[in-house]
């Protein structure tokens, strides 16, 4: 169980907030809140769990403050809502269908000798409060972030806050992940599941090593994209850092965010700016067809087993155990298609003596279609690939000198980690933040006067990143 110093931590984090709005700009001030709180807080069970309401913890406490705060100082900024209707309608899905979800789901689910409650008015308003707290980074972004100079300083953030976690990363590497349970008293997750080819996977404070890792390796092309495209960070100290982050992720021992980098560094490093911004699209969408292509049982799984086979058995038993969750929580998930079966787990299949958990849930996709519906997942998966669309649309027509550079590898960064979330569910408020930043940004390109559309970047040197 999490120690006292856990719940000081999360209690002590608006103070942080607030002493980093006034004695920072908005925008850079925004994007620490929100990073560090997601590198450094407790995970849960370390939450403030309040009566008639979500729970608060690392996840939704950082953009709650920034969003209380902003409020107080600053007033409304314009719009709160994005302008196009698409993504009102997809914000408006993701926040209020859970009241459907609820009222859809009055009736208790039995199975054997155990039941789980139905759904009612406190359920939907509670479920609507939690989804509201998860997109706050995203609007919060949309207005604060949705320049040139704040996306650059995005990923100047993403840089040296990976630098200062690698250190982190070593120490379990070399010890074995205990940072967590040394500092916050508690292990996050499954110790085992850290253990890899006569090593260990670093988890620090995330919740997972593969999280880390994703990370890092965001850290990485980050990286590698300021050295391109920043005048004032096109030094060997930046390229030293790149190589450095790519080798951590390396000694991180996770094949999928290396393989992600391996795909998107060399992009950054060489491909303009629409091209990147195609491909983004690209990846968002195989992102979303495939879990339409999988609810039509069009996915060839054998063939992808036999494949994986050949490579390594651990992993292709491992991609079978996942193809077979998958399949039994999708038959579940077909008898509430629309709106889905709520919270209480109703989404899974349960022991009917124990009451155990018999069905895993790894990627984001199906944990959104079994508890959403198919409303969830699509108003979700488009709130975050919607901004891509956007950019291409606003970018293409627009002379290459009057577009922000850096929206190109963060469109990367966003797609990737959508398609990270068939496998996992690595959405974060980093996310969250990244494709306000891109919402904001493509609706400025319509707006603003195509000579104000770069902001200028300030010359700073590394002693002022931070």
């Amino acid at each position: 169980m999490p120690n006292p110093l856990a719940f000081l931590m999360l209690a002590a984090w608006p103070f942080i907030s607030i002493a980093l709005f006034r004695r920072l700009p908005v925008d850079r001030a925004l994007i620490l809140t929100i990073m560090l709180g997601y590198l450094f807080l407790p995970e849960p069970p370390a939450v403030f769990d309040l009566p008639l309401a979500p729970p608060l913890h690392k996840h939704n406490i950082p953009a709650l403050t920034a969003f209380a705060f902003c409020l107080w100082k600053y007033g409304p900024q314009g719009a709160i809502l994005p302008q196009s209707l698409v993504a009102r309608v997809l914000l408006a899905a993701f926040i209020f269908s859970p009241v459907m979800t609820a009222f859809t789901n009055t009736e208790p689910v039995v199975f054997g000798q155990i039941g789980l409650p139905g759904l009612g008015i406190k359920d939907a308003i509670a479920l609507t409060l939690q989804q509201f707290l998860l997109i706050l980074p995203f609007l919060l972004a949309r207005q604060y972030l949705a320049d040139g100079g704040a996306q650059r300083y995005l990923l100047v953030a993403l840089m040296v806050c990976g630098l200062i976690y690698s250190v982190l990363m070593v120490v379990e590497m070399r010890l074995s992940p205990q940072l967590n349970r040394w500092i916050y008293g508690y292990y996050q997750h499954l110790f085992g599941q850290s253990i890899r080819a006569n090593g260990y996977r670093p988890v620090v404070f995330l919740y997972h090593g593969l999280w880390v890792a994703f990370f890092i390796m965001t850290s990485a092309v980050a990286a590698f994209a300021l050295w391109r495209l920043d005048d004032r960070l096109r030094t060997i100290k930046t390229l030293a850092a790149a190589c450095y982050l790519t080798l951590v992720l390396v000694a991180a021992k996770s094949l999928g965010s290396l393989i992600f980098a391996v795909a998107l560094i060399p992009m950054v490093a060489v491909l303009g700016r629409l091209q990147q911004i195609r491909i983004a699209i690209l990846i968002g969408a195989l992102a979303m067809g495939y879990p339409i292509l999988k609810g039509l049982h069009v996915i060839p799984e054998d063939r992808i087993i036999a494949a994986a086979a050949a490579v390594d058995d651990d992993r292709a038993g491992s991609l079978e155990f996942r193809f077979m969750n998958e399949n039994t929580l999708l038959d579940r998930a077909y008898e509430k298609p629309v709106f889905g079966w709520g919270s209480w787990g109703r989404n899974h299949i349960l022991d009917p003596v124990t009451g155990i958990i018999l069905t895993v849930t790894d990627g984001r996709w199906i944990i959104l279609i079994g508890i959403y519906g198919w409303v969830g997942f699509l108003a979700e998966f488009g709130l975050l690939l919607l901004p891509l669309v956007m950019l291409w649309r606003a970018a293409r027509s627009a002379p290459a000198d009057t577009i922000s550079p850096f929206i190109a590898p963060l469109s990367l960064m966003l797609a990737i980690n959508v398609f990270d979330m068939l496998p996992n569910a690595t959405l974060t408020p980093l996310t969250w933040m990244i494709a306000g930043s891109l919402t904001g940004y493509a609706e400025s390109l319509k707006d603003t006067p195509r000579q104000q559309r770069v902001s200028p970047v300030k010359a700073q040197g590394w002693k002022s990143i931070l």
